[in-house]
C-alpha cells in the first residue's frame, strides 16, 4: 500500500479540519480527527494511542462546548437564562438556514429574541447578552483551532521522524 498517499490524504484532512474550525461549512475537528485516524491506522504508524484518545476526547468536548460556552458567556455579560436557552436553540436552528454563517446568525438572533422575551423593554441588556455570546463563540473557536493545530503538528512530527 502507498503510505505516502495515505499520509498526504491525512495531511489534507488535517488542513481542511483547521480551516473548518474557522469556516462553519466544514466540520472542523471531525475532519482533523479523521485525518489523525487515517494516518494512524492507514500507515501503520507508531503514533501512540494516547494521542488518539486525547484528540477524540477533545473533539467530543469541543462539540459540547461549542453550544455551552456562548450560553455561559452570555450569562456573564448580564444575560438571563432566556438568552442562554435562545443561544442554544438559535445555534441549532441556524445550522438549517442555508446561508453562510447561519449558525452564528441563529445564535445571535436566539440570544436577542430570548432576552427580549424575558424583558421586551431592555434592548441594551439584549445587546450586551449578544456581546457575551460572541465572546463565547471566539473562545470556542480558539479552543477548536488550538486542538486542530495540535493534531496537525503531532501527525507532521510523526511523519518527519519516521
Amino acid at each position: 500500500m502507498d503510505y505516502g498517499l495515505i499520509s498526504l490524504v491525512s495531511i489534507i484532512l488535517l488542513v481542511l479540519g483547521i480551516a473548518g474550525t474557522i469556516l462553519p461549512v466544514l466540520p472542523g475537528l471531525l475532519l482533523s480527527l479523521c485525518g489523525v485516524l487515517i494516518y494512524k491506522f492507514g500507515t501503520g504508524s507508531d503514533l501512540s494511542m494516547a494521542y488518539i484518545w486525547i484528540f477524540s476526547i477533545l473533539t467530543l468536548a469541543s462539540i459540547v462546548l461549542n453550544y455551552l460556552i456562548p450560553a455561559k458567556t452570555n450569562r456573564k455579560y448580564g444575560g438571563t437564562r432566556w438568552g442562554s436557552i435562545g443561544s442554544v436553540i438559535g445555534t441549532i436552528a441556524g445550522f438549517f438556514i442555508p446561508i453562510p454563517f447561519g449558525f452564528l446568525i441563529g445564535m445571535f438572533a436566539g440570544v436577542f429574541i430570548g432576552e427580549l422575551l424575558h424583558d421586551a423593554g431592555d434592548r441594551k441588556k439584549a445587546f450586551n447578552s449578544m456581546k457575551g455570546a460572541f465572546i463565547g463563540f471566539i473562545i470556542g473557536t480558539g479552543f477548536n483551532l488550538v486542538v486542530g493545530v495540535a493534531m496537525f503538528l503531532v501527525v507532521l512530527w510523526d511523519i518527519i521522524n519516521s
